[in-house]
């Protein structure tokens, strides 16, 4: 199959501008049963035409702070920009917004034990990966522990119900083919894969079930966050029972799609080649900014083919030019498509069969770059040369 049809081939195309349906109305009836002051916030992200909304339940997340914390931070201008929430125990709060380096202290005093243990108890019973959510809302709370299992520490993340992402991979949607998230920590991975869940299900009519390990993609409780649309949700008991609960979603629930964020193991990996192979599509995640990340990457490198030494006769490496020994693409890849993730609106888009193979031997691939103009339209710039991280 060709990489793209011929129809796709201008070197630019800006994508229609499709008005996301309105998150807030799916939230009305469960904001007006909480309390009077939590109010659901929906804005469009950069405004002036742009097509990225963003909602959030802020309030219920500064619900779990000290006070006077959350009387700062319901002043703060940056509020709508407001990532994380760091309370640890004898220093000084802080709180850390997108697009800053650093962060910004709450208040001159240290974080007391009280204060910590006040925190925790609005939270709940944190889970074996030490992570737990506020019912009903996408934010995600994360311990630190002392060696005696005390918590001495809580990162306090916000979590976002966002339309609009999917505009920058609409198009690859339709090829039904598996695609992979490559991204650093905080980029918007998770986000992206709510909204994929919700328009798979919901617009294109697919079978999808979500394999939601630490409940960050459906949201904390038993019934799923609102975002995630039509897709269904499997909670996962134990991180390292990920791998089994892809299969079982397989084995017993006949989707088409299957969602899973943070893809980090072998096994993982393995499940998702198993999943793959019975001709399901897989959106999923991994940490890592460039290809040649996974590629170096002994445990996930199954994800793009998998990477063997072979030694090539002494016609063929002077053939070729090349060492007698090289590395060569072992399989097909499980991920098709593979998404370098570089900031929130610059993505880089591989066709990863093609570009693992040149990578491997020593070339630059050719690679779409979507982004957003400053009118937030999707630009598509096609056969783009690969400016990442060789091997």
């Amino acid at each position: 199959m060709a990489p793209y049809p011929a129809r796709l081939l201008p070197l630019l195309l800006i994508a229609p501008k499709l008005a996301p349906p309105p998150l807030a109305s799916w939230r009305r009836g469960r904001a007006r049963a909480r309390a009077p002051a939590c109010a659901v916030r929906c804005a469009a992200e950069a405004g002036g035409g742009g097509s990225v909304v963003v909602e959030d339940d802020l309030c219920e997340l500064l619900q779990i702070l000290p006070r006077d914390l959350r009387d700062n931070l319901q002043n703060e201008p940056r509020k709508d920009q407001l990532l994380e929430v760091i309370l640890d125990l004898g220093r000084r709060p802080e709180a850390r917004f997108l697009g800053d380096s650093g962060g910004q202290y709450l208040r001159d005093s240290e974080i007391s034990q009280q204060e910590l243990e006040e925190a925790q108890r609005a939270v709940g019973e944190f889970g074996g990966d030490n992570r737990a959510g506020i019912e009903g809302t996408l934010h995600r709370i994360s311990a630190i522990r002392s060696r005696k299992g005390m918590v001495v520490g809580l990162t306090c993340r916000v979590g976002r119900a966002v339309t609009g992402h999917v505009d920058m991979v609409r198009d690859l949607l339709s090829y039904k083919e598996s695609i992979l998230f490559l991204g650093r920590p905080g980029v918007g991975k998770t986000t992206v894969m709510r909204e994929i869940a919700r328009v798979l299900a919901d617009e294109f009519q697919k079978r999808v079930v979500i394999v939601d390990t630490s409940n960050e993609i459906g949201g904390d409780g038993d019934i799923p966050h609102a975002a995630i649309g039509g897709a269904r949700r499997m909670q996962v008991a134990e991180p390292s029972m990920q791998h089994r609960v892809m299969i079982e979603a397989v084995e017993n629930h006949m989707p088409e799609v299957v969602i899973v964020d943070e893809i980090g193991t072998e096994a993982e990996a393995q499940a998702c080649r198993s999943i793959a192979e019975r001709g399901v599509m897989l959106i999923g995640t991994a940490h890592g900014e460039h290809l040649a990340n996974i590629i170096k990457n002994p445990t996930l490198s199954d994800l793009i083919g998998g990477v063997e030494t072979v030694t090539l006769g002494d016609d063929e490496a002077r053939a070729r030019r090349s060492q007698k020994s090289i590395l060569e693409r072992k399989a097909p890849p499980t991920f098709p498509f593979l998404i370098e993730m570089r900031e929130r609106h610059y993505w880089v888009t591989h066709r990863t069969e093609r570009s693992v193979d040149m990578l491997l031997h020593g070339k630059k691939p050719l690679v779409e770059v979507r982004k957003r103009d400053n009118k937030f339209q999707v630009v598509i710039e096609r056969w783009a040369t690969y400016d990442g991280d060789g091997l």
